[in-house]
């Protein structure tokens, strides 16, 4: 049997105390707890406690220190059972604890897969470009089930997932402009998969896009640009035919329809 001699406030956390114990061979430190275990078991000097009893307190202290690590952790944002789990034991947890928080965080409704999902899929709706072929990837990632990650695409819509992936598009459109139209669709197709866009969304954004028709103007402007380089590139290796041929070729790789590159040609290698 040990006995509570002294009860002390730790000088780095207000909120934690030590407890000094005489197991009849004098005082000397028997172990620590928060303020919650103090209060709850009432310890107080001179209580007789026995080994068991202090190896409990000691026990649940821990697993109390873990589970406000779990609460601190839940306090910057929503998390998932996986995240909660590998943050636990990264931070050398015990197994057994850690299964009894994530049980009592789900009791407290406080960890919930199926409602982080659709906070997840919400805010990447908001914040990010990611289609929802990257937003499922990064649920399952954070080791949400694959039937909750589709559940939550729901909120995904069709229209939603058109209207951002079309602001993206036409942004891209903006960006590229010294391009070929013709490559400047081919750059939105290519980003638009590459974000995770399915195939009737993209086919339904490039249908909404411009019509080639629409943009001769800066399609000429674009074909001048790439030209006028290819040109200082060529120039001083070939000449006439030759130097014809490989404008040609790199404009036509480019994406140029053949009238702009003929067009081209005629006002800047034929006529000079």
């Amino acid at each position: 049997m040990a006995k509570i001699t002294r009860i002390t406030t730790q000088k780095r956390n207000k909120n934690r105390y030590n407890i000094f114990l005489d197991r009849g061979q004098g005082e000397a430190y028997g172990f620590s707890v928060g303020e919650d275990i103090l209060v709850k078991f009432q310890l107080q000097k001179s209580m007789e406690l026995e080994e068991t009893s202090i190896n409990a307190l000691v026990q649940k202290d821990t697993i109390h220190k873990t589970y406000t690590l779990a609460i601190n952790y839940l306090s910057y944002r929503m998390r998932s059972e996986k995240e909660i789990r590998d943050y636990l034991l990264k931070k050398e947890a015990d197994e057994a604890h850690i299964e009894e928080i994530i049980n009592r965080l789900k009791k407290e409704k406080l960890l919930n897969d199926q409602e982080f999902a659709i906070s997840l899929v919400r805010t990447r709706m908001q914040t990010s470009s990611k289609g929802p072929l990257l937003v499922k990837k990064e649920l399952i990632e954070k080791g949400v089930q694959s039937q909750l990650a589709e559940e939550a695409l729901d909120y995904f819509s069709f229209d939603k997932q058109v209207e951002k992936a079309l602001k993206f598009a036409k942004k891209k459109l903006n960006s590229d402009r010294k391009k070929s139209h013709r490559q400047q669709i081919q750059n939105v197709q290519q980003t638009l998969m590459q974000k995770g866009f399915q195939t009737d969304v993209i086919k339904e954004v490039i249908g909404q896009l411009p019509e080639e028709e629409q943009e001769e103007h800066s399609e000429w402007e674009a074909i001048v640009y790439q030209g006028e380089k290819l040109l200082r590139k060529y120039e001083r290796k070939a000449e006439g035919f030759e130097l014809k041929q490989k404008v040609k070729t790199g404009l036509y790789r480019k994406g140029f329809p053949f009238d702009l590159i003929d067009q081209f040609i005629d006002e800047n290698i034929d006529n000079k």
